[in-house]
Parts: structure tokens; sequence; C-alpha cells
């Protein structure tokens, strides 16, 4: 039986005292550990956050892309957020949604603009969305956040909704499963106890172990994909990427399921926010070490990578580990057909929109996925994780991707993007191992550049 009214454990013992300067054999011998795709310890982790020399810190990024290219192969999932309502009732003292910021224009899309929205959206080729909402009991309950969902299933050719919104009782996630939720997203945004009380004085985020334990309430409840997040610059950078692996453990041991994906949002000016600029910065060199050492740690996991990042930083971090994310991006609800920018809940540094992202994928040699087939074939929750673990599920994932991109190709590329894209397919068809599954790829491909649509193995 799992306690979620206890006080939290899982922090305690994650000092920073442990992270210290070590020989570069121990930083080499935890490195052979990670290159077998097992995951590595909070004890592993620590050598590898200690001070690297320049040797070490390419060898950990060269370990990073072979390890994910291992799990999921080249392939890098799109998806694109949807905000629906900044209305809340939390005063987060970093957010541009906080109760108190009165410069803040107070937005919530009805369903005919939450439609609209997403035409505009499938305008760019957009086929899965996050589904976003401040924290409010009357504009984003669950309820409405439901009937969002079942609205956009019903009305336009959006093919996943995944949810990012307060946590809920185990009744209430219920009721998100039965609307056809596909990950249930919630970060802690700050795993130190006393940092937390301080970023969220008021409202029902003030709670820290009921933040902490909404993730295991989901999967309680039936969700088969939860996914955590820290957000990066609130505190010590080193101490956040423990707590947060230490929090994938807890997960599974009290599920037996880990978290389906990692988000880790670094801390951006908001406007009307209190906490702008972060006593605990990050850099960028930081930044890269930490999507590279969340790779090796839980390799099954995908690594989610928003457009808070510059663009050039984005690229980059392509070859690091990451495995999914988002581009064309608005903060703001109405931010897609209606254009509104002032209402967001923080600044993005990519503002590129979804195909001069793709053209940058193709341009690193990584394959664009609109796949979302894992969802309607079952493979979520345990069923994931077993295919993930053993580096299976890549056979699926370079299929698929090779099948949406082509669709999206045909549909939304231009003449641009078909030229750099065309390179990409024929390499990566050509790297199939099985000649069976080779065979019908091709068949599948040739079926799509005939019209026929939403195919998947």
């Amino acid at each position: 039986m799992i306690d979620f009214e206890g006080i939290s454990e899982f922090i305690k013992g994650i000092e920073l005292t442990n992270i210290k300067q070590v020989d570069m054999g121990e930083v080499d011998e935890v490195l052979d550990i990670a290159l077998e795709a097992k995951g590595l310890s909070l004890q592993q982790v620590a050598v590898l956050l200690s001070d690297l020399a320049e040797e070490q810190e390419s060898r950990l990024y060269n370990a990073a892309l072979e390890i994910k290219k291992r799990i999921y192969g080249n392939r890098l999932v799109m998806f694109a957020p949807l905000y629906v309502t900044n209305e809340c009732t939390n005063g987060c003292l970093y957010c541009g949604f906080s109760k108190d910021n009165n410069q803040l224009e107070r937005k919530t899309l009805s369903i005919e603009e939450t439609i609209n929205e997403i035409r505009s959206l499938e305008a760019e080729g957009h086929k899965r969305i996050l589904l976003v909402a401040g924290e409010h009991p009357k504009y984003s309950n669950v309820q409405k956040v439901s009937e969002y969902i079942k609205s956009i299933y019903e009305q336009t050719g959006i093919r996943r909704i995944n949810v990012n919104m307060a946590p809920l009782e185990i009744e209430e996630f219920q009721i998100l499963k039965k609307a056809g939720i596909g990950t249930y997203q919630l970060f802690q945004e700050t795993y130190h106890p006393k940092v937390y009380s301080e970023m969220h004085p008021y409202g029902k985020k003030a709670d820290y172990n009921y933040r902490l334990y909404g993730p295991t309430r989901a999967i309680t409840a039936g969700i088969d994909d939860v996914g955590i997040g820290a957000l990066l610059g609130l505190f010590d950078y080193r101490f956040e990427l423990l707590a947060l692996l230490q929090h994938a453990n807890s997960l599974e041991k009290d599920t037996g399921v880990g978290p389906h994906t990692i988000s880790i949002p670094r801390l951006k000016p908001a406007e009307g926010a209190s906490f702008k600029y972060t006593r605990y910065p990050i850099t960028d060199q930081q930044f890269k070490k930490v999507v590279s050492i969340l790779r090796l740690a839980v390799p099954y996991t995908g690594i989610i990578l928003s457009t808070r990042e510059k663009p050039e930083l984005r690229d980059e971090l392509l070859n690091l580990g990451i495995s999914q994310l988002s581009a064309g991006s608005s903060t703001s609800p109405g931010g897609y057909a209606q254009k509104v920018t002032h209402s967001a809940q923080f600044e993005v540094d990519d503002h590129r929109t979804l195909n001069e992202m793709l053209k940058s994928i193709c341009s690193t040699g990584m394959l664009p996925s609109f796949c979302t087939a894992c969802y309607r074939r079952n493979r979520t929750g345990h069923d994931f994780m077993d295919l993930a673990k053993t580096g299976e599920i890549k056979e699926f994932c370079q299929v698929n991707a090779i099948l949406t991109f082509k669709e999206h190709l045909l549909d939304y590329g231009d003449k641009q993007l078909k030229e750099i894209a065309a390179k990409v397919l024929q390499e990566e068809i050509s790297r199939i191992r099985d000649k069976k599954l080779r065979a019908l790829a091709k068949q599948k491909l040739s079926l799509t550049e005939q019209g026929l649509r939403d195919q998947h193995i």
C-alpha cells in the first residue's frame, strides 16, 4: 500500500557534499557501466556531476548519443503545447500565470476557440499536442479538461493529446483516463522543500507532498504513462538532478513503472512575475551535461526539450540524448490562430516554425517523427518499459518515424524540406535490419505515397 499522505522520504540522503572531485579512472569506470544501457545509481551520477576533464566531457556526450540511438534510434518526436487557460489560483513567484500578476491578460479558450487553435497547428502538420492549463478549480478542473480532450479528438485530426495540469485525486485521474489522455505530465519544479515553500507561498500548489505523489496517483488510477520534471534554476541543478532521478526510482519502485518522459526546462523570465532571475544559474555547458547524464541514468525514458532554449543550443542538444521536442510553440492561450502574445506563461527563445525545425533536424542526420502508434497499439506503461529497456522499441520507432515523416512531407513539406529529407529517409530505410520489416516499411511507404494516411506498426 502506497502512503500518499506520508512525509517524503525519497530525497533524504541526497547531499551535494557527495559530489566531489574524482579521478579520471573513476569517471571512466562509470561511463563504461553507462554504456551497458541499464542505468546508473545516484552515487554513479554524482561521479559524473563532478568537474570533468575536457576529454571526459567529450566521452560523456558521445556515450549519451550512443545510448539514445541504441534505445530509440535516430528519431525525434515532434509536438506542440496548447495552452487553454492562464487562469490560476497559485502564487508561484516565477510564473507568468501567478494570481498576483496584474499585468497578465487572463484568457480561457472556449471549445470553438480551442478547435481553431488546433486547426492552425494542424495546418503546420502537428499530430501530437500537449494540453496545458493554469491551475484553477473553475477553468481547468478535470471535467473541463476532459471536455477539451473529447472535443479535439472528435473535431480534429490530432492523434494524441498529452496533458499538463494540476495534480488530482485518484477518482479524478480516472475521469481523465476515460477521456483518452496520453501521457500525464507534472513537474515538481524544485525538489528542495524549503525553496519549494519560498517559491510557492500560497495556493493548492503550496502542498509539496501532494504534488510530489501526483504521478503515483495517476498511475494508480490507470493512466499508463506519466512525465516528471524539474525547473532548473530555482536551486542547485546538481541537487535537482539527483532528486529527479530518485523520484524516477521511487515511482518505479512504488508502481512498477518509471516515468515515460522527463523534462528539464530552465527558468525563463516571465512578464509580471516577481522572481525573474535565478540565484542558481545553470550555464549552457552545465545544461548539456545534465541532458547527457540524464540519458545515461534513465536510458528508457523520453527526454523533452522545450522552446525555452535558443536555436543554436537546441540543435546541439539533439546530439546529446534528447528524444522529444516542441516546435513552433506559443505559451499563450490563443497564441496560434489568434496570435495572442501578451498572456504568456514565459518567454520563448526558439521561434522557428515546425518546418524550419524539421530542416534543422534533418541536417544533423536525425529523423523527425510524428508517431503516436504506441498509444493506439497499447505499447504503454509496463509494456512500453519492457520494450524500451531492452532496446526493442527502436524497431517500432524507426519504421513509424519513417512513415509519419513521409506523410508530413507529402502533406506539408516545402520543396527544400523534401530535398533535405529524401537522403535521411533513404538512409533510415537501409538501416532497418530485419528484411521482412524493411519490406513492410517500403510497402507502407508506397501506400502513403498513394494517399493512405496514419499507417503504423
